[in-house]
């Protein structure tokens, strides 16, 4: 992927790793579009960045992901890189799970659905570009699953196998297939404090960068960069590892 002169979307960039890939991405020289549901940490990122354009959007929403195709058809005709990066982490137990099924199901629609449905709408728009690329955001958990976040795990489980098909049916095209698998990151996701033990996101993006300008077509870092090469026996070994230091 070119790491300059691209129009790109960013979907919930207006705080963590998307946030920080866009910082990244405009001081490289490219043109930034961020989406997300929340206006006014849309605009908290505008005022540290002025020259980033911004655009409310709940992916979750069939009908928002259209609108958001078509307006950047209208302003940014010149888009070439779509990041799907937008996502939401609900940790739970099974056993007691009496919220109403949407508050699920909106875990599986923003994490799953829109950047099927997203990568969707702009393929033929992506193949009529240079240096086109889909960077779908998925997880060290899609490889070594936590019991207490299951949506999610799965959600991400299945966007890496989504992503592997995309690359196989693209490969004939110009547009680029990329997965980012992050670790557990020091970020807000599935609420505050929760990944504070996670690597610094600058340490992060770094290294997401670094895979980008090799051009990797998979993109891990410490603990998930592992996670994409496991056996299955070693993946059965973390898994243990894992959720046996974690309560829900």
């Amino acid at each position: 992927m070119n790491l300059s002169g691209n129009t790109v979307l960013i979907t919930g960039g207006s705080t963590g790793i998307g946030l920080a890939l866009a910082e990244r991405l405009l001081k490289s020289g490219n043109t930034v579009i961020i989406c997300g549901r929340r206006e006014e940490k849309l605009q908290e990122a505008r005022h540290l960045h002025p020259e980033l354009h911004v655009r409310v959007c709940d992916v979750a929403m069939e009908s928002e992901r259209l609108a958001i195709f078509k307006w950047i058809q209208s302003e940014f005709p010149g888009l070439n890189v779509l990041v799907n990066n937008a996502g939401i982490q609900h940790r739970m137990n099974l056993m007691e799970s009496g919220k109403d099924w949407n508050h699920y199901q909106q875990e599986i629609a923003i994490n799953l659905e829109a950047p099927i449905q997203l990568a969707m709408l702009f393929i033929p728009h992506f193949a009529k570009q240079k240096g086109a690329a889909i960077v779908n955001i998925s997880s060290g958990l899609a490889f070594t699953p936590m019991a207490a976040a299951p949506i999610y795990s799965a959600t991400k489980a299945a966007i890496h196998s989504f992503t592997t098909s995309l690359r196989y049916q693209l490969s004939a095209t110009g547009i680029e297939v990329i997965e980012v698998a992050p670790p557990a990151v020091n970020t807000d996701l599935g609420g505050i404090e929760f990944h504070a033990f996670g690597v610094p996101l600058d340490e992060f993006i770094d290294g997401v960068y670094q895979g980008l300008k090799d051009g990797r077509q998979e993109i891990g870092y410490g603990t998930s960069e592992k996670a994409l090469r496991l056996s299955r026996d070693e993946i059965e070994e973390t898994v243990k590892q894992i959720n046996n230091h974690i309560s829900f």
